[in-house]
């Protein structure tokens, strides 16, 4: 089976090198580079086979959403992971609207994020837990949000159970209500969002969290 070819672009250079020898360590994982800037990171997909860019989102006098715009309109097609000491939820919006696959906070273990890097290999997201709290809470404090309008106040409640992580049955629990309703309620939310998953509906969500409308 192929290995994972993965570029860390990280400025902290004890931190990426220390990082390099950890995943490398993976037997799935193959270290296809690593550097401190933008400009290295950008040279290096131009010439190399990269399937996951592990980045962070402060860069020296870069940021991470520049590299993901390069990359992205270079016609670089793999994955992009954020891997940062920390993302507000602006910040985090951005990156995701962009094309990364998530956001991964540095205080995690390298067992988790070789979690994280399988599962956006996959095809899914992932981001952490206190990113999604953050955007919880800027969904709360927002006096209009674009999804207001096309939710019912159901909808946004399981739409808030799904931010949080929760399985169905825990949303049904808080809400006191079935099962069955949690996901008569997630199904309206596919159709009105038109994703098929969790992980599109999160991103969806976080997105519009910020003020970009939902689709009809």
């Amino acid at each position: 089976m192929p290995k994972t070819r993965l570029l860390l672009v990280d400025d902290h250079i004890l931190f990426r090198e220390g990082l390099s020898r950890l995943l490398a360590s993976e037997p799935d994982f193959e270290i296809a580079g690593n550097c401190g800037t933008s400009a290295e990171a950008s040279e290096i997909l131009q010439r190399t086979l990269v399937d996951v860019v592990l980045l962070d989102f402060d860069i020296g006098t870069d940021h991470g959403a520049q590299l993901i715009s390069v990359a992205r309109n270079g016609g670089y097609t793999g994955k992009i992971l954020m891997v940062t000491a920390g993302m507000s939820a602006k910040e985090s919006s951005i990156a995701l609207k962009l094309g990364a696959s998530g956001v991964f906070l540095k205080h995690n273990s390298p067992v988790s994020l070789a979690k994280a890097i399988r599962l956006v290999v996959s095809g899914e997201m992932w981001v952490d837990q206190k990113v999604i709290q953050l955007m919880a809470e800027e969904v709360h404090r927002s006096e209009e949000t674009a999804v207001g309008p096309l939710l019912t106040e159901r909808e946004q409640q399981v739409l808030q159970g799904v931010f949080e992580g929760l399985a169905n049955k825990e949303i049904a629990a808080r809400l006191s209500v079935t099962e069955g309703a949690v996901k008569n309620s997630l199904q309206q939310l596919f159709q009105k969002t038109r994703v098929r998953t969790r992980s599109q509906l999160v991103r969806i969500a976080l997105e519009s969290s910020l003020g970009t409308p939902w689709k009809r």
